[in-house]
């Protein structure tokens, strides 16, 4: 079998690590601006039981650009994989606001899909900067970057009321002018990783023995070896039941705020505080995975989801409450997935690590996609307060492997001391 390039650090990792810091921030104002009108706009366009394909059909393409990219980055490089994705992404603004103006309710559809390749090249990014430093700070590189992130997020929804203006002054549809920003955002993005980032891959190393056999391993085969083993697994679940929690509550926030009369920059700014506990606090938590452990950093976020949902179910329609809520949701996913990611970042068996994150972001964005398309019936069957509590049900699988996930680490440390 031929090993595959395992990650080297360059001489000098800061120009890779500021194309990958410059592009995380250009890539989340992308992303967030397209999530706070996403569902308004589809919603206007197709009625509130299509709201959540918006970004249940961008999470879906997000899905689907995992594995291809994890592919293309095992053969080509990181610099390939990040730039073709913001390529894509790009593309996908430009038929919504294509598809928008026109009326053409299904051309915005497949747009919102390839739009989701932003979502997945950002979170292929976390990874390539953990290849950039050393395996002592491995957390604290990748929380960085995810942390890069925050200024764009942030500053994408208060986009929102100035890309309607410029969309009306064009005579293009309102909703669709926060996609004009998202499609200049990915450009230059994937610029500036096409400029910057260049991380040589190192020479191939010999394959350990439990490694899987064959010429090459797929994101499914490496998803089944992770199956077998308590801490990978329980970096999948968490990984994936996090982020559909989050994304199921998340989608509908600004459709159940503005059916309660809230207006738009009033919404924007709920989101900008969801999204920036998403990503604030990321260097925290990556440094927390560096010294105690990543799976000491998981307890607490599943924690503050649990607390995000009890909020968000008793809301009683009162902003400030669904704000509390969000805020606590992007804190909790942030610490979860920083957690998970470390763990998976910190897999070293042959050929198994780029396939293995692929897979896993595969199998989170899917669940996210399903927890989006859903959100919406949700919402009118059970309300917010329903939806909240059914989204907080998937995180129950990591909660309950929790245990044996540390008890793993407890013993590799172990033989890992000096006797």
């Amino acid at each position: 079998m031929t090993a595959p390039p395992s990650p080297q650090a360059p001489a000098s990792p800061a120009a890779p690590l500021a194309a990958l810091l410059l592009s995380n921030l250009l890539g989340g104002l992308g992303i967030a601006s397209g999530i706070t009108v996403g569902a308004l706009l589809v919603s206007d366009m197709g009625g509130v039981e299509l709201a959540g394909a918006s970004q249940g059909l961008a999470v879906l393409g997000a899905a689907a650009a995992a594995v291809p990219l994890a592919h293309l980055a095992a053969r080509r490089g990181r610099r390939a994989s990040l730039g073709l994705g913001y390529a894509v992404a790009a593309a996908g603004a430009a038929l919504i606001i294509i598809g928008a103006s026109l009326g053409w309710l299904l051309l915005v559809l497949v747009g919102m899909a390839a739009f989701g390749f932003a979502s997945a090249t950002n979170l292929q990014s976390r990874y390539a900067a953990s290849e950039v430093g050393r395996p002592s700070s491995r957390g604290l590189m990748l929380s960085v970057v995810v942390w890069a992130t925050t200024l764009g997020s942030v500053v994408g929804p208060q986009l929102s009321p100035l890309g309607a203006d410029i969309a009306t002054s064009l005579r293009m549809y309102p909703l669709s002018g926060p996609y004009l920003f998202a499609a200049i955002g990915f450009v230059v993005a994937g610029l500036i990783i096409t400029a910057l980032y260049r991380v040589p891959l190192a020479p191939a190393q010999a394959p350990t023995p439990s490694a899987i056999s064959g010429p090459r391993v797929g994101s499914f085969a490496a998803l089944r070896w992770a199956m077998r083993h308590p801490v990978t697994r329980f970096a999948v679940a968490l990984l994936v039941g996090a982020h559909a929690m989050m994304v199921a509550i998340m989608t509908m926030a600004p459709l159940f705020l503005a059916q309660r009369g809230y207006p738009l920059p009033y919404v924007g700014w709920v989101i900008a505080l969801h999204i920036l506990g998403m990503y604030a606090l990321s260097p925290l938590f990556g440094w927390l995975c560096d010294q105690a452990g990543p799976v000491w950093v998981a307890i607490p976020g599943l924690t503050m989801l649990a607390v995000a949902a009890a909020y968000a179910m008793v809301n009683g329609g009162n902003i400030l409450l669904v704000g509390a809520s969000l805020v606590l949701l992007g804190v909790g996913w942030s610490a979860c997935t920083i957690a998970a990611s470390a763990l998976l970042a910190s897999v070293d068996v042959g050929e198994l690590r780029v396939p293995l994150q692929g897979g896993t972001d595969a199998l989170m964005n899917y669940a996210g996609a399903l927890a989006a398309l859903a959100s919406g019936p949700l919402l009118l069957l059970l309300g917010y307060g329903g939806l909240a509590l059914v989204a907080a049900l998937l995180t129950l699988p990591a909660a309950t492997l929790i245990r044996k996930a540390a008890l793993e680490v407890a013993r590799m440390r172990s033989l890992s001391l000096p006797r």
